[in-house]
């Protein structure tokens, strides 16, 4: 065969090949996105940044700078949330004032995405608790806290699921256990359900029903215990399809973000945000195929 027409069919052959690979070059790319989460815990009803001669953090904390910076990396970002993992209330004379109101109308400002419910939501009761559900713009999610006798029926998710650009977004939330750390008369009828089991079911619902890329868990369980309570740690370790913890509960503040096996040897992140709004949480997902392929695990911002 004539060289010059060996070398007309190896080309012809060569572009066909490269024709035929970009439709799915190009379904690839269009599921490429970046997702910001931003994260809060254990805020306790800081309105204002904490005094100047506080003993772990002089003058951190509050809503106000928070806002300022949380709509900075707004304009940077172009897929954010906004995640709350419980305790709003309870610390300041304002929560003792207001009942709430105040913490509720801010984080609406502020555009927060979801939050799940901490212990001290239940310190002025649950039917308080049900009115300044009722006044949040955003869902409060309860996974595991079943409130089908109470005020709280009907006005709190399971779930939610968000979509942020090409990406499908999971978000459950846990509670840690009532009985014995909150009054039985501020929970009324509330029936604590093991949040082992009901992540592990949510979470499975969520990525293969609701086909989630991405499961996110808000938890009030505490970061990490010596004892065999029910922590994020024993929470990552004990799951199959929990891509990201953001915790509270034990005011833990974590320069970067801890990475555990889950049950079926895939990592989960874990990150908390300290306490009293002193830190803003952040965490970048990089998504390739709709398939997160890369996470900056050293954000936090002092606030």
């Amino acid at each position: 065969m004539p060289q010059n027409r060996r070398q007309f069919i190896k080309n012809a052959l060569s572009g066909t090949a490269a024709i035929s690979t970009l439709p799915l070059l190009n379904s690839c790319s269009n599921k490429q996105a970046k997702l910001t989460i931003l994260h809060t815990n254990d805020v306790h009803s800081q309105i204002e940044a904490l005094a100047n001669d506080h003993w772990e953090w002089p003058g951190k904390g509050g809503f106000s700078k928070r806002a300022a910076l949380i709509d900075d990396i707004r304009k940077s970002a172009e897929h954010t949330l906004l995640l709350d993992a419980g305790d709003i209330f309870q610390g300041t004379p304002y929560f003792n004032f207001y009942k709430g109101k105040l913490e509720i109308e801010l984080m609406n400002k502020m555009h927060y995405d979801a939050a799940t419910i901490g212990n001290h939501e239940f310190d002025n009761g649950i039917v308080e608790l049900s009115k300044r559900v009722k006044e949040a713009k955003f869902p409060f999610i309860s996974s595991n806290y079943d409130f089908n006798e109470t005020p709280l029926h009907g006005l709190t998710f399971p779930y939610k699921v968000f979509n942020k650009g090409a990406i499908k977004i999971g978000i459950l939330g846990v509670g840690i256990e009532l009985e014995g750390l909150v009054n039985s008369a501020s929970y009324g009828k509330t029936k604590y359900n093991n949040p082992i089991s009901v992540a592990e079911k949510t979470a499975n619902h969520l990525r293969n029903n609701e086909q989630c890329d991405y499961v996110i868990c808000l938890s009030h369980l505490g970061y990490k215990y010596e004892s065999e309570k029910i922590s994020d740690h024993s929470l990552a370790e004990a799951t199959s399809n929990i891509d990201l913890i953001l915790g509270g509960h034990t005011h833990t503040y974590l320069e970067k973000p801890t990475k555990v096996k889950n049950a079926i040897g895939k990592e989960v992140i874990i990150n908390q945000a300290a306490y009293s709004g002193v830190c803003l949480g952040r965490i970048d997902v990089s998504f390739t195929n709709a398939k997160p392929i890369t996470s900056t695990l050293n954000s936090i911002y002092h606030v």
